[in-house]
């Protein structure tokens, strides 16, 4: 396996700029994520990894060799498309020894790799079947197995698991982070659900009109966006993102949000205008205390939890509340905000305003 280094990488057809400067760096056997909405560019990047586009300019280094301009046949990795794209005329066994055939692999070697593999993706049983009549799953198995049994440096797919239900697409995130973890691979992934991102990533990029916005682990991503798409874009509920009143003068503990002093956690930068967006996410808003007061819009039952909308001078926001707590439609209820988890955004910027909390944080990881 090997690390792949994207540096300033850029992609323009015509006059439309699909990927601007764009610089990554994925770490040898790591699962990472490339996630945005539809024509944010990431589908366009993993390709020119993959070499099936070649970019306007910039680099991409495979390991230590510069691959650029080199042609797909030519870099040492494996594509997994959205729609398997298996030979249909072909049986498990011969879709999964095809690349290594073409490649002139002895076949003592090819017969080792397809027994490891089918074991590997536990397909022991449907060696010998017709791909048509697979079930999606089990065709994902297959386009997977091919992949894996030329053991190429770095794994790229292309939302896999777009055309599954959401059933069967839950279970195959658990499944293809468990293989990830047994085969070590460099793996680069691209989709657009974020909760197949948070789910299986261990660093995601989220990237929207064709530029990279925040690179990091789930957990920091969601905690500390850092910017307000990225805000809006992580999370279900999305994080709340309220308008409140400027200036935010810096190491400022408290926040003017529809005329009330909100404690807020200190910056270490602020903002000189009034344009101030404050940012909580739905599970560290407290409903029965607090300095302000809403009025209970809805609530949906979701288990264990339930997600009431409340509207207030501030404008609507989503709460995750334990469902012991019962809240009538109508009903005006006090609620305040987990302090430490509230993040500050310039509105002009769109920028987060870093907490000192968090630079300490940062400064004590390396």
């Amino acid at each position: 396996m090997a690390q792949i280094v994207l540096d300033q990488l850029h992609k323009r057809f015509g006059d439309f700029v699909a990927v601007e400067n764009s610089s990554l760096t994925v770490e040898d056997g790591e699962f990472f994520v490339l996630l945005g909405p539809s024509g944010c560019g990431k589908t366009t990047t993993l390709r020119m990894i993959a070499g099936l586009e070649l970019p306007t300019s910039g680099q991409i280094l495979l390991g230590e060799e510069d691959v650029t301009f080199k042609r797909a046949a030519a870099r040492d990795i494996a594509f997994v498309f959205q729609l398997f794209a298996l030979y249909p005329h072909m049986n498990v066994r011969q879709n999964l020894t095809f690349p290594l055939r073409m490649q002139g692999t002895r076949q003592s070697e090819i017969r080792k790799r397809v027994a490891e593999v089918a074991r590997l993706l536990r397909i022991e049983h449907i060696l010998n079947q017709p791909v048509g009549g697979l079930a999606g799953g089990d065709r994902q198995r297959v386009a997977l197995g091919r992949a894996i049994i030329r053991r190429p440096a770095a794994f790229l797919m292309d939302e896999p698991l777009g055309t599954l239900d959401a059933e069967f697409r839950e279970l195959m995130c658990a499944e293809l982070r468990q293989l990830h973890d047994r085969i070590g691979a460099t793996t680069v992934y691209v989709t657009h659900d974020q909760i197949e991102a948070m789910a299986m990533a261990d660093r995601i990029a989220i990237m929207n009109k064709g530029r990279v916005l925040q690179v990091g682990p789930p957990a920091e991503v969601y905690a500390r966006p850092s910017s307000l798409f990225v805000a809006a874009f992580i999370g279900s509920p999305a994080m709340n993102l309220l308008p409140a009143r400027g200036p935010v003068a810096p190491g400022a503990t408290s926040i003017d949000l529809a005329g009330v002093a909100i404690p807020v956690p200190p910056h270490a930068a602020g903002v000189s205008h009034d344009k101030v967006v404050l940012g909580v996410r739905p599970e560290h808003v407290v409903i029965g205390e607090g300095p302000l007061r809403g009025e209970v819009f809805g609530a949906e039952y979701m288990g264990a939890r339930q997600i009431v909308t409340l509207d207030t001078p501030a404008g609507r926001l989503r709460v995750r509340a334990p469902n012991s707590q019962s809240l009538k439609i109508g009903a005006r209820v006090p609620f305040g905000f987990v302090t430490e988890r509230i993040v500050v955004f310039d509105g002009e910027s769109e920028l987060a305003l870093p907490s000192q909390d968090a630079l300490v944080e940062e400064a004590a990881h390396g």
